[in-house]
């Protein structure tokens, strides 16, 4: 018996730090509200993290960014490990990111091994919907956004028509019963993006 409950207890002690490494994920607080823009700079050399911050100071660029609800995500391999920070349209949401959630970032994506830059889309559903790595691949933020645009998700955040007013009841006849108001169902939202 007690060769089982310290087994248990050293299995816990194990498994517990791994467990929770999945709850300081980043990306879970993003989740069906904004769409991560992720760079793992795997090269120290590689100006394609220098290169797309230039970009996101372009005041059209930057507004687009914003308007798709995009957030940006940096990762960087330093003497000490990995380093990551969030920066969103928000001064007060930007913050570095702690090393243990830099690395639940890394595990949720699934990088394979490889060299040069890693730029991820996720999707508001927590999905990746574009992965790019610099080089061979370019790096052009106007693809990024095209292919939110495409998302139905975007679609319909772009689509919304502003919700109507209830249209007022008519005057209800003297000694007649007043009807119940009807129910209106409110749309369910999806993440499909």
């Amino acid at each position: 018996m007690l060769i089982r409950s310290l087994t248990l207890a050293t299995l816990m002690a194990f498994t517990g730090p791994l467990l929770a490494a999945d709850d300081i994920n980043p990306l879970k607080q993003d989740l069906g509200k904004s769409r991560p823009l992720v760079v793992v700079e795997l090269d120290s050399g590689n100006a394609a993290l220098t290169d797309l911050k230039k970009q996101l100071e372009e005041p059209a660029t930057k507004q687009a960014f914003e308007e798709r609800s995009m957030v940006f995500y940096t990762v960087k391999f330093g003497s000490i490990g990995a380093e990551g920070e969030k920066f969103a349209k928000d001064p007060k949401d930007n913050k570095k990111l702690t090393p243990p959630e830099t690395n639940a970032l890394i595990r949720a994506l699934k990088l394979g091994a490889g060299s040069g830059t890693k730029v991820i889309l996720v999707g508001k559903d927590g999905e990746k919907k574009v992965e790019k790595t610099v080089p061979p691949d370019t790096l052009d933020l106007k693809e990024f956004f095209s292919a939110i645009d495409q998302m139905p998700m975007a679609e319909k955040e772009m689509a919304a028509p502003a919700e109507p007013e209830p249209a007022a009841a008519p005057a209800a006849k003297p000694g007649a019963k007043a009807a119940k108001p009807a129910k209106h169902a409110a749309p369910q939202q999806q993440l499909d993006d």
